[in-house]
């Protein structure tokens, strides 16, 4: 059994508030939980307005797999996401 784990830090410079930061960060994990059937949830930087941490996960049974579902993770956030900016991010197979 491999686990797939990606970390995403995003900026969001249009967050005026919380609220805002919940609402674009809410409708990025339900699309990538929609489109690549893998575990999301926000793991840092939430009292932040401006910023998120997004971690995610996938469970598979060969690396090479794993790690192309979080590639296509990445470039899809980076493609699709025109509200937050990918600042950084880290993929790691277990």
């Amino acid at each position: 059994m491999v686990i797939g784990v990606c970390t995403l830090e995003l900026s969001l410079p249009a967050a005026t508030s919380l609220k805002d930061k919940r609402q674009v960060i809410k409708s990025l994990m339900t699309r990538l939980r929609n489109e690549f059937n893998i575990s999301v949830a926000e793991v840092g930087a939430q009292d932040q307005k401006q910023w998120a941490v997004v971690g995610i996960a996938c469970v598979s049974s060969d690396r090479d797999y794993a790690h192309g579902l979080l590639s296509h993770v990445v470039n899809w956030v980076q493609r699709n996401r025109l509200d937050c900016d990918l600042a950084d991010y880290q993929v790691q197979i277990m």
